[in-house]
C-alpha cells in the first residue's frame, strides 16, 4: 500500500495552474489567504493551497505575517503554501504590495490559463513564473495538511526538472490555441508537481523529525500505517497493530503518536469517516458505507461519524447538496 498516493485519492486532491507571469525586477506580488479566492479558482474545493514554480530568474518568498524570514528561491524551486496563507513573493526581500482581488476571474473564452501577466516596467533582470492551486477536502480528516508547514521549498528532483519545465512551457504556450485537453493537462501537472514535491520533501525531512510525513519513513510507524490504509475496514485494535509491527501495546502507542501527533485508533478513526465522506458523496446509502469502512452497525457508524464530523451523516449529505439514494430511508 502506498500511503501517500492512497490520502492523495482520499482528500480527493485536483489541481488548476491560473497565472503565468514575466516579472522584471523590481516587482512583488502579494497572495491573499485562499479564503478570499478559493470560490473563484476552485469552487468546487472545500480548501485551496497556492503553490509557485520558478521557471528562470530568482526572487523571495514570505509569509505576510512575518513569522518567518523570507525563503530566497531560484530556478526550478517549487513554493506550496499548503495552509493558504496570506503571502508575498517578490524580486527582493522587504518589498510591499496591496493583494489584488480584481485579478482572481476567469475571463470568458476557453483559456486554460486565465492570466498571461507581463511586467514591462523596471529593469533586466526578469523572472518567470507559474502560479496555481490545488484543492482538496478539509474534513473530516487530512493528514497532508495537518502534517505540513505554512510554507516551504523544494527543487523538483533532478529527474523531474526537465520533464516538468518542458511541460509546463508547452501548457502555457497553448494559452491561446483552441486545442482540446488543455486544461485537465495543467490541472494533472498541477497534481503532479506537488507529488513530486512532497516525495523530494520527506526524503529530506532530518532523521530526528516529527510528524505524519516522518512517520511514513520509520519503519512501524510506516508499515502500521500501511495497514490502516490498506485495510481500513477490518477491526484493528492497538493490540493488534502492535503485533502486526513487532512492537509491544505501549511502546507502539507511544511511537505513534510521536510521529503522527495522534493515537493510532483515533488516527484510523478518522481516515474511516475521511473515506466515508467520499463514499456519501458518491450517493452509496448510509448502511453500505458504514460497512465499507467497516462498520457492522448503521448506528454505531452514525454515532461515529457525528461526533468526529459534528454532523450525521444524512444531514452532512444534504449540506453538501448530494442527492439522497431511494434506498436510503435517512
Amino acid at each position: 500500500m502506498d500511503v501517500l498516493s492512497d490520502v492523495l485519492r482520499g482528500v480527493r486532491l485536483t489541481g488548476a495552474v491560473f497565472f503565468d507571469v514575466e516579472a522584471h525586477a523590481p516587482w512583488v506580488g502579494t497572495t491573499p489567504n485562499s479564503a478570499a479566492y478559493a470560490s473563484i479558482v476552485m469552487p468546487e474545493a472545500e480548501h485551496v493551497i497556492c503553490f509557485h514554480v520558478l521557471m528562470s530568474g530568482s526572487g523571495w518568498v514570505e509569509l505576510a505575517d512575518g513569522s518567518a524570514p523570507a525563503m530566497h528561491v531560484s530556478a526550478g524551486d517549487v513554493v506550496i503554501i499548503p495552509k493558504g496563507d496570506a503571502h508575498i513573493a517578490s524580486s527582493s526581500p522587504g518589498l510591499r504590495g496591496e493583494p489584488d482581488l480584481a485579478a482572481y476571474h476567469r475571463p470568458p473564452g476557453p483559456l486554460p490559463v486565465p492570466h498571461v501577466l507581463n511586467q514591462t516596467a523596471g529593469g533586466t533582470d526578469t523572472s518567470h513564473f507559474v502560479c496555481g492551486y490545488l484543492g482538496c477536502d478539509l474534513r473530516p480528516f487530512n493528514p497532508l495538511l495537518e502534517g505540513l508547514p505554512r510554507l516551504f521549498s523544494a527543487r523538483a528532483s533532478t529527474a523531474s526538472q526537465a520533464w516538468l519545465s518542458h511541460l509546463l512551457r508547452t501548457a502555457v504556450a497553448e494559452t491561446n490555441d483552441d486545442g482540446a485537453g488543455r486544461e485537465i493537462l495543467l490541472a494533472k501537472l498541477a497534481e503532479l508537481i506537488f507529488v513530486d514535491v512532497l516525495r523530494k520533501y520527506v526524503r529530506e525531512l532530518p532523521d530526528d523529525s516529527r510528524g505524519w510525513f516522518s512517520g511514513l519513513r520509520d519503519r512501524h510507524i510506516g508499515h502500521a500505517l500501511r495497514l490502516i490504509h490498506g485495510r481500513s475496514a477490518e477491526d484493528w485494535t492497538l493490540e493488534t497493530l502492535a503485533r502486526e509491527v513487532g512492537l509491544s501495546r505501549s511502546a507502539f502507542a507511544e511511537r505513534f503518536n510521536f510521529y503522527v501527533g495522534l493515537p493510532a485508533i483515533e488516527y484510523l478513526g478518522r481516515w474511516r469517516m475521511q473515506l466515508a465522506a467520499n463514499l456519501l458523496g458518491q450517493r452509496i446509502n448510509i448502511a453500505e458505507t458504514a460497512l465499507q469502512v467497516g462498520y457492522n452497525s448503521e448506528a454505531a457508524f452514525n454515532r461515529v461519524f457525528k461526533r468526529y464530523v459534528g454532523v450525521p451523516p444524512g444531514a452532512w449529505r444534504r449540506g453538501k447538496g448530494v442527492e439522497r439514494p431511494k434506498s436510503d430511508p435517512s
